[in-house]
């Protein structure tokens, strides 16, 4: 080979194996009798090529095997001849392990190259206003925000898929619009598949009319029975003139309008069961559409429905979950058979969590049932209930976002969801102190450290952190104690009051709850000396503030609930609990959705301050804080 031919070999090296065995092979008959491949010394060309084969896991693999001889000759040796290669190339190894780890960090990876982006994206979101979002919902939604408005600049639309009235209702759908501006998801429209019942209307009378749509009345037990044995219903025949008759009958909702839906006419035996003649059009008269009211007594099917809609409104990728990767074709066929724009698709996965199920069915069974306090309780996993529980929104973006549209289905541990919330609220929340309620132990102070009355001195409410501002500390002769803290205390011993000093164990009465204590403070004294720090508060100078501490445990026992499964088997019996507490009189001042840390209990979302209660609300126990524990990915959910 000539000078300008072993250059063009060695810059096409980098590619696939099928891309490079042929200029392997030349590489391979060139050093038959030669050392380098250019000139009599190591070289520019001899370089570059031995780099890029290094760099080449499939180029190596042919190498090590030693198929082609002369060629795997002269990699051997220019690796052992010249070991400053080898330097330099482990250096490059070193580079390019830290750019991943640090991408990894960073997050996912978005780089789709999504197909046409050229001629514009248009994104969009398709939830049921039949519920409230969950956390899978909010990853379909910023994965299209981020697509449609970030990565191309393009739009990204809102789009309620509203065709079943038994399911939904006027508060879901203004829920979801609230939750999405919530997340800072600002759709450039927002539409209703209802707006194009009309058109679907007409378009499935061009399916008919094409005799690739029939009205079909089989039982439900009979149509799924020859659906999963690849045979064909026995209306599958029908004339396109009876079929367009009855699909009248379905819109005037008659008895025999009723007894019909619309099918489809796709495939009777294909191996993907979603290609089996679905229904397209079902009749639902059990209550009023919340928009169009009666006018209709029929609705199309999500599978018929979605692209249609999409490709109507000018949407140019639709992402949506790996569950519905097996109706991917299905879709294309509606595209193909009416005749429509297309569409592309990507598929990712959907946002599982142990222990946690996301079907609406199934989560509004507990909402209906009773077993919640609705759909913003705290243990469910939608949108509000983890930001009932202390999720930010900041948080609950960032750990989403991070996640990527992979396709690679993984059920996660709730403890790395926490862990990024912690992350955000632990430079910013305010320090306070709450101590158990039942049997507090009134402890009296000695020495010559004590104060002689109720002193009041401004202390920072975050340890690192002055922009979070001050709070008042009351210091007094005689303070509060937890009970379980007292019971740990030996004659003697001296321990530390944090935020104060330590102090001597004096005095401990015998029996038990222990109902006083006497301490002698010490403040001189070393608190990295002292094994026990505790919490305390003044028992004069202020009115101690009531509040209830809650703390939340999984809905259900089983890590991944299936299908099959029967929910009630699941429930986990116990999963709220709840102690009541005082408080320092900052905690008083706290209004709803204040986010705190409690010292040595953790970090807590105010769920109503002592304002919050309206009138009779507050029952014989009077207004009081409520305070919800945050987990912090230590404990999971």
């Amino acid at each position: 080979m000539k000078h300008d031919e072993l250059e063009t070999v060695a810059a096409s090296l980098s590619g696939d194996f099928r891309s490079i065995e042929p200029h392997l092979r030349s590489i391979d008959k060139h050093l038959t009798l030669r050392t380098y491949l250019d000139g009599f010394a190591l070289g520019p060309i001899d370089t570059k090529a031995w780099q890029s084969l290094r760099g080449n896991k499939a180029a190596m693999g042919f190498i090590r095997k030693n198929t082609l001889g002369h060629l795997s000759r002269w990699f051997n040796y220019i690796e052992q001849a010249h070991p400053e290669l080898g330097e330099e190339a482990k250096a490059a190894d070193a580079a390019s392990k830290a750019k991943t780890a640090a991408a990894s960090k960073a997050g996912a990876n978005y780089n789709l190259a999504l197909q046409d982006a050229d001629k514009g994206v248009v994104t969009r979101f398709l939830p049921e206003p039949s519920g409230y979002l969950h956390i899978g919902h909010a990853k379909a939604a910023l994965l299209s925000d981020y697509f449609g408005h970030v990565a191309y600049k393009g739009q990204m639309r809102l789009r309620l898929d509203d065709t079943n009235p038994s399911k939904e209702k006027q508060e879901f759908q203004d829920a979801i619009v609230e939750d999405l501006a919530l997340m800072g998801i600002k759709p450039d429209t927002l539409t209703y598949t209802s707006d194009y019942f009309d058109y679907l209307y007409d378009m499935c009378i061009k399916l008919i009319k094409m005799d690739k749509a029939y009205a079909d009345d089989t039982d439900q037990e009979t149509m799924r029975d020859e659906r999963m044995h690849g045979r064909p219903s026995k209306r599958r025949d029908r004339t396109v003139e009876e079929n367009l008759r009855i699909f009248e009958e379905m819109k005037k909702g008659t008895e025999e309008g009723l007894a019909n839906c619309i099918r489809a006419k796709l495939s009777v035996d294909n191996p993907n069961k979603a290609m089996r003649d679905p229904v397209i059009y079902r009749c639902n008269i059990e209550q009023p559409h919340h928009r169009t009211g009666r006018k209709w007594n029929m609705y199309p099917m999500y599978d018929f429905a979605c692209p249609v809609v999409d490709s109507h409104e000018g949407v140019t990728h639709a992402l949506r979950s790996t569950e519905y990767t097996d109706r991917n074709p299905q879709y294309q066929w509606f595209i193909d058979t009416l005749g429509l724009r297309q569409v592309h698709m990507w598929d990712f996965s959907r946002l599982n969590f142990i222990k946690t199920f996301l079907s609406k069915r199934k989560l509004a069974k507990l909402v209906d049932s009773g077993k919640v306090w609705g759909w913003d309780d705290p243990r469910m996993p939608t949108i509000r209930g983890v930001r009932r529980r202390g999720m930010t929104v900041a948080a609950l973006r960032d750990f989403i976002i991070k996640q990527g549209p992979s396709r690679n289905i993984v059920s996660m541990d709730w403890t790395t969801f926490w862990a990024a919330n912690k992350k955000e609220i632990d430079p910013v929340a305010p320090r306070h102190t709450a101590l158990l309620k039942k049997d507090l132990v009134k402890v009296d102070l000695s020495g010559s450290e004590t104060p002689s009355g109720v002193v009041v001195e401004e202390r920072p409410k975050h340890p690192k952190n002055p922009t979070v501002g001050n709070k008042q500390v009351y210091f007094s002769p005689q303070v509060y104690l937890d009970q379980a803290d007292a019971k740990t205390f030996k004659l003697g011993e001296e321990i530390t009051l944090m935020g104060w000093g330590n102090a001597f164990v004096r005095d401990i009465p015998a029996g038990e709850p222990i109902p006083d204590l006497k301490l002698e403070l010490n403040l001189k004294g070393d608190f990295k000396t002292t094994e026990k720090k505790v919490t305390w508060l003044s028992a004069q100078g202020f009115d101690l503030v009531p509040a209830e501490l809650w703390e939340f445990d999984y809905l259900i026992t089983k890590d991944k609930l299936e299908e099959e499964d029967n929910l009630e088997d699941y429930l986990n019996p116990n999963t709220a609990s709840m102690e009541e507490a005082v408080c320092d009189p900052g905690v008083g001042k706290l209004k709803k959705d204040d986010i705190i840390q409690l010292e040595r209990r953790g970090f807590f979302r105010v769920d109503k301050g002592l304002g919050d209660w309206a009138e009779g609300e507050a029952g014989e126990k009077g207004p009081r804080v409520v305070l919800f524990a945050i987990p912090t990915g230590k404990g999971g959910k």
